[in-house]
This record gives C-alpha cells, structure tokens and sequence, in this order.
C-alpha cells in the first residue's frame, strides 16, 4: 500500500504541533508571571488556555501558517511568525469581548502571552527545521526508487531529485527511453531498458518508479500497466505541470481523472468563511448606505435633479455582466460629457478614465478667476460615501467586499489576455490597489499587477489585511480620487 505524502496544512503537522506547545508555555509563563499562581488552576484561565489551543489551530490551519515554513529564511519566518501571533491574538481579544469576559482577564496576561508566543514560536520552529534538515540529511532513505527518462532529459530530473535533501526515497536505478551506450548518469546505474524494465522491477528491491518520457511511446505506457499490475506505485511527471507557476492539482469530472490548472483556488471552508463575512459586512454597510442617502439624497437632488443612486453595467467574475450602483456624484450628463474629456485622461492606455479635476461631478467648477470649487459630489467620492449602495450586491452575491474593481463594458472591451486574470474571482468593494495609493497609479498596468498579485497570494488572512488597510484609507483619505 502506498503511503501517500501529506498535502496542506498537514504536510507540516510537526510544526503545528510545535507551535501550540509553544503557546501553551506562552500562556503559562504570563500567568506565572502575572498571578503567580498556575495557569490551570482557576476555571476561567483553564478555559482561556483550551480556547487558545483551539484559536491557534484555526489560524494555523485557515491561514495556512506553515506553508513553506522549512524553506524560508530568518526574515520571513520572523514576519509569518509575527503575522500569525498578531491573528491568534486579534481573535482572542474578539473571543472575549464577545463573550463579555474582557474585564475578567488580566490584559497584562494576554500582552504577555502575545509576546512569549512570537519569541517561542519562532524559536521553536527555527530550532525544529534545523533539526528536520540535519535528520533530513543524514537519515536512511527508505523508499528505493527507480528513475525511467529519455536520454534528453534524464540528466536534469535525477539533478532535480538528488537536490531535495527532505525527500523519504533513494534512486537505486535508472531506465532510458533510448540506447546511450552509457553505464550511469549523474553516478547513478543505468539497470536496465525500457523492454526489459519490468524484469527489473520484479526481480529487484523498487518500492517506486518515477517517469519523465512521453505517453506517446507504448512502451511507457505498458511499463506503466505492468507496475499496476504488480502493485508498484508509478509517478508520472506532467511537464506542463511545472509551467508559468500556477496551482495545479488532480481531481475528479465525469468519473475521469483530470489535471486543473488556476491561477489560485480556494476550498469549499475558505469560501464558506469569506461569503459569511460578505454577508455580515452587507448587512452591516447596507445600513450605512441607507443613512447616508438620507443625508446626502436631499443635497444630490437639490443641486442636481434626478435619481439619488447611479447605475452602471459593469463586468464581473468571468465576464458576467450586472449593474452596480454609487450615490450618484456626477450630473446628469456625466457619461455624454466623457468623450469631451478623453484628451485629460490620467490613465494614458484609456483602459481606465481617472481626472486631476472633473467637472461632470457635482459642485466642481473652475471660476473666472481660475479657483476650483469643489461640492458635496467630491466630498461623497473623496470619503468613499458613494460606494456604500454597492453593500446590497454583497448581499445579493453579485460582489464581494473583497476584490478587483470591475470593469465598465468600454474599458473591458479594451482587455488582452492579461488583463483578463483580474476577472478570475468576484469583483469587491474594496481590493488591493484601492489600498496601495490609488490616486498615484495611472497606469493600468499596475492595477493588473497588484490584482493579479491578490488573486494568486489569497487567503482569509490577505482578505483581513486589506480591511483593515481600506478602514486606515477611509479615515486618512490616502490614495482617494
């Protein structure tokens, strides 16, 4: 039976184990320190010490903490450590205040525990990789695998295989698609051909065989039904599986085995967890939007007949259309009056239509001595008033608080096959490169960047990041056109 490697947040299972050992001596520590007393013995701390056992696992394993821990650097492992603490403690303190039980704890506790959790965690786990790379090392392989590859390619594969140092197989052999004439490659025998490779394997010590050759040659192909058939395992390396850098995975359509390639993906709890958030967020921010029109709806009406709110089709996730609504900031003939004032766009590609100062919004205008008057219009943008309506598609599903910012039709028009990734999630509110100096980027390109950059690094935790980056924008107005 084939043992499988461990995929996700369980591949790194020690690490999780080592983290919450050290929490536990964190929170130990603080008590000791604060009360000098055990940190189990009063009932409300014994709770607090499970709750953070539990907090802790949920961190670790939604924002995926550990995920290339062994190969990152002191810098990096410094910043996740700290990152993850920083969670861990965020929704202790939320745990608490929800349960009214704040004043109960001793907040010197909870700072201390903050503390001894990042400097023992990123002890404990610099001092684990140590250990595992020097085990890693120096351990006995136990897994002899055997190596079939063309003579092209052969020499690169076992150099790739050779240089992962934490793998649990040994090549013993290897097998090439074609004569070379040669005895080794890379030091490594060559133990048979590919006709007489089966006669090998059943022969000799092979727990596994890897292949790098095309599936066009029948001889892989029967090579592959023989090891099946004596209950070898086979890993079949897919070359385009290694391209571009994309998450690709195996998964099941129809009952036939597929391999799906995506710029990210997201599972079925990740969703589940961000669509609760949109939820709580639409309810929350569609009770905005209704004092805000209340206030401001007179005002709009009164310097500027017409509807309170602004419809405009626009593209969402994979090209579905929908029409998003703003508080309306423009005049009525804001969209006739566009095409008058493509010659001062900022963004010079037209993929997206920004203005140092638009007249089409109301109260602007340039008086005869050359000042520009701005009026409740700008303030509405300028302080994101306008956006707050959008919080009824989040609840409809239709955008996310989280996202790209979507496209008009126009602009869409204009998009190469690039550009097209920024349509790859549901469009949000708010997203990266709102966040990252909107008002000094003017070139479309960035925004794909910094979109593309989101799509691809998401989690829970990116998602979190970006709030709290959005709430310090809506405040300081940083970066608002």
């Amino acid at each position: 039976m084939y043992k499988r490697n461990a995929q996700g947040w369980s591949k790194h299972f020690d690490f999780i184990v080592v983290d919450e050992i050290s929490l536990q001596l964190a929170f130990i520590l603080a008590v000791l320190i604060r009360n000098r007393s055990w940190a189990y013995t009063p009932p409300l701390y014994r709770t607090m010490g499970v709750t953070l056992i539990l907090i802790d696992a949920i961190v670790l394993v939604l924002h995926n903490s550990m995920h290339d821990v062994v190969k990152r650097g002191v810098y990096s492992e410094l910043v996740e450590t700290l990152k993850h603490c920083f969670y861990v403690f965020a929704i202790a303190i939320i745990y608490m205040f929800a349960l009214q039980t704040s004043d109960a704890y001793s907040r010197i506790i909870l700072f201390l525990t903050f503390i001894f959790h990042f400097v023992f965690g990123f002890a404990t786990r610099s001092l684990w990789k140590a250990v595992i790379k020097k085990l890693g090392i120096t351990r006995e392989k136990q897994n002899s695998m055997l190596v079939v590859a063309t003579p092209d390619t052969a020499e690169d594969i076992l150099n790739r295989l050779s240089a992962d140092k934490l793998s649990n197989y040994t090549i013993t052999g290897v097998v090439l698609t074609e004569e070379t004439g040669k005895e080794a490659v890379n030091g490594y025998p060559i133990v048979a051909t590919i006709d007489s490779a089966a006669d090998y394997i059943v022969r000799e010590w092979v727990d596994s065989v890897y292949i790098d050759a095309p599936l066009s040659d029948e001889r892989i192909l029967k090579l592959m039904d023989d090891c099946t058939v004596m209950a070898v395992p086979t890993h079949y390396h897919v070359p385009y599986m290694s391209r571009n850098g994309a998450k690709r995975f195996s998964e099941k359509i129809a009952g036939t085995t597929v391999l799906t390639t995506s710029i990210n993906y997201a599972t079925p709890i990740q969703m589940l967890i961000k669509r609760c958030f949109d939820i709580l967020a639409g309810l929350v921010g569609s009770l905005i939007a209704l004092i805000i029109m209340a206030i401001v709806g007179p005002i709009i009406k009164k310097q500027s007949p017409g509807p309170i709110l602004f419809a405009q089709e626009r593209i969402g996730q994979n090209g579905k259309r929908f029409k998003m609504y703003k508080i309306r900031s423009m005049y009525m003939d804001a969209e006739e009056r566009k095409k008058d004032l493509m010659d001062q766009n900022r963004v010079k590609d037209g993929m997206m239509f920004k203005l140092d100062f638009d007249p089409r919004i109301i109260g602007n205008e340039i008086l005869p001595d050359g000042t520009k008057k701005t009026g409740i219009g700008e303030f509405i943008r300028r302080t994101s008033l306008d956006e707050f309506p959008q919080f009824f598609l989040v609840l409809q599903g239709k955008l996310s608080t989280i996202g790209t910012r979507p496209p008009t039709l126009d602009e869409y028009a204009k998009y190469q096959y690039h550009h097209r990734a920024r349509m790859a999630i549901k469009p949000g509110i708010t997203g990266m490169w709102q966040v990252s100096g909107r008002s000094e980027i003017t070139d479309f390109e960035e925004v794909v960047k910094l979109d593309t950059e989101y799509i691809t690094n998401w989690s829970i935790g990116l998602d979190l990041k970006i709030l709290f980056k959005t709430i310090k924008v809506l405040f300081t107005h940083e970066g608002a056109m």
